[in-house]
């Protein structure tokens, strides 16, 4: 797979849905970007609150923006708060460093997009978005630190 497509990303967002259910997760929202930041797909399960959407692309769009997912980005807020803070100038606003927003790989390792999730702790989407992604038969690389 080269590209991400509209089916794929439709996928994703369904199995993040089912996989946050089969957790009992809060009401979860799921964005998905392609490889340049385009939103592909967006959905708000009922009884999610009303930022959510903005905060889920916004993980999303860190970590494509910096390629690295934003387990990452959290972890450069607390070390770099003055680079998180000029990043968000330059980016609008647009970043969220917070765990759940995962770059999605092809076997290759090539990037193709990234899904974002907020709803729940910021682990448990991460974890949503970690089994949507493995389920499609994708990589997922939340930025986890060893």
């Amino acid at each position: 797979m080269s590209a991400l497509t509209l089916k794929v990303a439709v996928s994703l967002t369904n199995q993040a849905i089912s996989a946050g259910r089969a957790i009992s997760a809060a009401p979860l929202t799921i964005a998905v970007l392609d490889a340049g930041g385009h939103l592909l797909s967006l959905q708000r399960e009922d009884g999610a609150s009303l930022l959510r959407p903005d905060i889920a692309i916004g993980k999303a769009w860190g970590a494509i923006a910096l390629g690295k997912g934003s387990r990452l980005l959290a972890l450069d807020a607390q070390q770099r708060p003055a680079f998180i803070a000029a990043l968000n100038s330059l980016g609008h606003g647009s970043v969220v460093p917070a765990p759940g927003g995962v770059l999605i790989r092809d076997q290759r390792g090539a990037v193709l997009g990234a899904i974002g999730i907020s709803g729940d702790t910021s682990d448990i989407d991460e974890q949503c978005a970690i089994s949507a992604i493995e389920a499609q038969g994708l990589r997922a690389d939340a930025g986890v630190v060893a």
